[in-house]
This record gives structure tokens, C-alpha cells and sequence, in this order.
């Protein structure tokens, strides 16, 4: 049996999503900048259908969506492009939290370094953030607020429409890595009172290095890449014409499966959560009920995450211990650290992120191995036995 259980990392590209980038290819390879001729005005038409599209499943204007590589170039565009219309403004205060995607969290690093004043709001226990702690951190010069939708470690759902209402209250732009949200959960904009938005269509069964940044009109938004005057003059480049189109089959699909896809994976996600808090000295990282339903993330302490994944992948199972984007680093995941656990146990830690065709015999099967596992890295961990022989004492 072989489980994809790291659908947060990237997930597969669906059939429709391959079948629509296939027939791009083939056949809509003009240049949409080139329009003096039926090759070229065809890819554009493509372009602004699928713009159109796009800006529909979000209930946004498609004069408000840009097409660009991922998640990591859109959330660099707009937290860069705030900052400096509130440099121009003089007001360099941001506000962010401390689990963000590093995708925001090295932008803001390479801000403070420029002059600006960088609060990173805790997130407790819970891994939710406080919407009362946002209000009482917001200052005269704050400039941006960024706060990420779901986390993409811990699965859980930050109260978004809040921080929104908020910031648009005290006249502040706010932009939402949504990475993790778009095409699992309904976004809605408008209703969200979000400035700007970050998408990428490889967490929705879309291809890799593609993505979309949704700008509000009126709001700030200024080039990364210089060179052309595609999307507007926004983001030069020529656009990735068979990427978008599988990109918009994908987003489409996967919010016309949403709800069935929720109904499917909750009691799934609730199985495997019921069977690994069986586990001794384990815990469920994050809120239990504000979360996707396809994350289940745990930590145990007294053994190796890293340990933990070569032996399930032995099993045939696929997971993480943290972001995709870290999966190098030694360090323990800065969101376990930021929801308060420690070195040690974060260093335990396993991250399961189901697919929309998991079952209940591959629930099982996960749960067993991970009992398997653990109680076998256990049994000649030294950490482990000087929790037992009382050298140390129990965290969890």
C-alpha cells in the first residue's frame, strides 16, 4: 500500500488539469502580448478567460487578478508593494504573526533590515490567532497587516473576516497567504475585506509555478520583475498560458468538489487524531476543531522526526515533519516553537496531510505504523529512557 499523505507540500495534478495544459500546449502557443494575429489573440482570450474564471471562484473583478510563479512570488509582491507606498507615506510599521510561511516571514526580515518595525503577534496553543492582541498592536504608522489563512504546518484556520474588518476599520492594508486555503475552503474577498491575496495551484492539483496574487482596486501594487507590460504592467514576463488554464481547471474543480471532499476527510482526519492521541506522551498540534480537514499534525516526544519519516516511508507512507519548504533544516519548525512546544518535542514531530481520495483502510494503516514506529525509536532512544527512569521529566 502506498499513501500520499504530504498533499500541504504539493498534491498531484488532477486528470482535468493535465488534459486542459496538454491542449494548451498543443494547441493556444501564441504570445498574448501579440494580438495581430488569430495565434496570438487566441492566447489571450485564453489568459482573460481564465482570469475572469479565476476572479469568480473569489468573487473578485478580473482586472484584480495577476498571474504570477507561485505563492512565494505573490506574497513578496504585495507585502513589498504596501510596504513601500507606506514608506512614500511614512509609515513604516508592520504587522505579521510568528508562523507564517518563510515566504513572509524572510520578506519581513529583509524589511527590518531596511528601516522598518516588524511585530510578530504570538499564536499560543491553539495556533489561532487573537484578534484582540492584532488591535492592541496596531499603531499610528502601521502599514500592512499579513496574516496567513491556514497554516500550513498545523492545518489551522485563522479568523480572517476579523483581522479584515479591522484593518479596513483603521484604514490599513491587509494581505492573506492563502496558500493553503484556495480550493479547500470558500474565499470570498469581499466578504474577507482582504486587500491582497496569494494563491498557488500546486496545493489544488494544479501544476507547479503557477500561481495568482489578487490585488483590490485601489490598492498598492508595484513590479517585482521589470521588463514588459504584461499583466497590466504589474508583472513582466511572458504568462505561463497552458500553467494558468490547468491552474483555473483545477481551482474549478476543486471547488466544485469542496464540500464533498470536506464531508469524505473529516471523519478520516478524526480517526487518525482519535488513534494517535492513544499514543503516550503525544499531542495534537493546533486547534482540534479549527483546522482543514485533510491535517493532522502530532507531536511524541522521546524520538527523531526525520527517524519517524524514513521508517513510515519504509511502511509506504508519505509525510512530513513541517514545511516542504524547510525539509533541509535541522532546526525545529518555527510553528511548533511558535505555539509554544519545545526544542525537544518539536523535533518529534509528524505532519499528515490527506489527500481527497483517502480512505479509511489508509487511515488505519497510518495509524498503526506511526504506533509501530514510535514505540520502536522509543525503545532505544536515550531520551526516551531518561524520561522513563525519571532523569527528566515529561513535557507532554
Amino acid at each position: 500500500m502506498r499513501i500520499y499523505a504530504d498533499n500541504a507540500a504539493t498534491t498531484r495534478m488532477s486528470d482535468t488539469a493535465i488534459s486542459v495544459m496538454l491542449d494548451c500546449m498543443k494547441n493556444i502557443y501564441g504570445n498574448p502580448s501579440n494580438q495581430f494575429y488569430s495565434v496570438g489573440q487566441a492566447a489571450k482570450d485564453k489568459l482573460e478567460e481564465c482570469r475572469a474564471q479565476i476572479a469568480a471562484v473569489i468573487n473578485a473583478e478580473p482586472r484584480e487578478i495577476i498571474f504570477t510563479s507561485g505563492g512565494s512570488e505573490a506574497d513578496n509582491q504585495a507585502i513589498l508593494s504596501a510596504a513601500e507606498y507606506g514608506r512614500r507615506r511614512g509609515k513604516t510599521h508592520i504587522i505579521s504573526t510568528a508562523f507564517e510561511h518563510h515566504a513572509v516571514l524572510h520578506t519581513l526580515k529583509k524589511l527590518e533590515k531596511s528601516g522598518f518595525t516588524i511585530t510578530l503577534l504570538p499564536v499560543h496553543e491553539n495556533g489561532v490567532v487573537d484578534v484582540c492582541e492584532l488591535v492592541a498592536a496596531m499603531r499610528d504608522d502601521t502599514c500592512l497587516v499579513t496574516v496567513m489563512t491556514v497554516n500550513n504546518e498545523i492545518g489551522t484556520i485563522q479568523p480572517i473576516a476579523e483581522i479584515g474588518a479591522v484593518c479596513r476599520e483603521r484604514g490599513v492594508f491587509f494581505h492573506t497567504d492563502a496558500v493553503q486555503a484556495v480550493g479547500h475552503l470558500p474565499i470570498d474577498v469581499k466578504a474577507m475585506q482582504t486587500d491582497m491575496l496569494s494563491a498557488s495551484a500546486h496545493k489544488f492539483h494544479g501544476p507547479k509555478g503557477v500561481g495568482f496574487l489578487y490585488v483590490k482596486k485601489g490598492a498598492p501594487v508595484y513590479p517585482l520583475i521589470e521588463g514588459g507590460a504584461q499583466e497590466r504592467g504589474k508583472r513582466a514576463g511572458t504568462e505561463n498560458i497552458p500553467g494558468i488554464a490547468a491552474m483555473t481547471a483545477a481551482l474549478q474543480e476543486s471547488v466544485d468538489n469542496m464540500d464533498s471532499v470536506k464531508a469524505r476527510l473529516t471523519p478520516i482526519r478524526d480517526h487518525i487524531i482519535k488513534g494517535l492521541s492513544g499514543i503516550p506522551h503525544s499531542a495534537l498540534n493546533g486547534d482540534p476543531v479549527s483546522r482543514v480537514c485533510g491535517n493532522v499534525n502530532f507531536s511524541f516526544e522521546g524520538i527523531e522526526g526525520e527517524s519517524l519519516l524514513i521508517l513510515l516511508d519504509q511502511k509506504g507512507i508519505c509525510a512530513s515533519s513541517g514545511s516542504a519548504c524547510t525539509s533541509g533544516s535541522l532546526d525545529p519548525s518555527h510553528v511548533l516553537l511558535a505555539i509554544g512546544r519545545e526544542h525537544g518535542v518539536a523535533h518529534g514531530s509528524l505532519r499528515l496531510s490527506l489527500g481527497d481520495d483517502a480512505t479509511m483502510e489508509e487511515a488505519d494503516h497510518i495509524v498503526d505504523s506511526v504506533k509501530e514506529i514510535v514505540a520502536h525509536l522509543r525503545s532505544f532512544s536515550p531520551v526516551w529512557r531518561d524520561l522513563q527512569t525519571g532523569k527528566r521529566e515529561y513535557i507532554l
